[in-house]
């Protein structure tokens, strides 16, 4: 994937150097997984699309939110996901504030959302999900997908059924934002990287 063998860019931090090219290799050597990892990049341009438009660390940001499930591969369950993966990013020297992003986004953890970052990953986790499984089962990806067709098939139980439905409007009441205004900030987020995420669309279909 060209997204993920380039360096976008990196974070200074005391002591230490991030960069998302770090983040790519973690993320790849515990997930094989091309659905996981698809997911992985769905969910970091969603969150730096936020970091964006909020003016945040798009590089911090982007990098809590591709390895938010990083370890989900070897510790499936949740007695291990994703508190067994934190000591694995501690001693690869990420910051505890990415840690700390990548615990809180599951809620049975008990750690507190409390920062932007945090309830922003938390907010784009799931939905970012589902409006990718909305776009594998539409003839033109999420070329044209709307908010209302997203909504949808959110009252729909068994489609996309491990997508936790109250996590999805948790995340938007968090970040303080109208729920059709979410989705469609997270669908135009991804458009982008529809290729990358296995998507077709308009162009491919005709």
């Amino acid at each position: 994937m060209a997204r993920g063998s380039s360096v976008t860019g990196r974070v200074m931090l005391p002591s230490m150097l991030v960069t998302r090219e770090q983040a790519w290799v973690t993320l790849t050597e515990y997930t094989k997984s091309e659905a996981l990892r698809r997911h992985a990049l769905a969910v970091e341009a969603a969150v730096r699309a936020y970091a964006r438009k909020f003016g945040e660390d798009e590089e911090l940001w982007g990098i809590a939110a591709l390895l938010h499930d990083f370890d989900y591969e070897i510790h499936p369950t949740l007695a291990e996901h994703p508190q067994a993966g934190a000591p694995i990013l501690r001693e690869q020297g990420y910051p505890e504030e990415i840690v700390l992003a990548i615990l809180s986004h599951a809620s049975h953890t008990g750690v507190p959302r409390e920062t932007f970052l945090q309830k922003t990953v938390f907010a784009c986790d799931e939905l970012a999900g589902f409006v990718h499984a909305c776009g594998l089962v539409r003839p033109d990806g999420i070329d044209t997908l709307e908010p209302k067709s997203v909504r949808k098939k959110l009252k729909q139980p068994s489609f996309a059924a491990g997508v936790n439905r109250a996590e999805v409007y948790q995340g938007a009441d968090d970040l303080g934002v109208d729920l059709d205004e979410h989705i469609a900030f997270v669908i135009a987020a991804l458009r982008p990287i529809a290729a990358e995420l296995g998507l077709r669309t308009a162009a491919s279909a005709s």
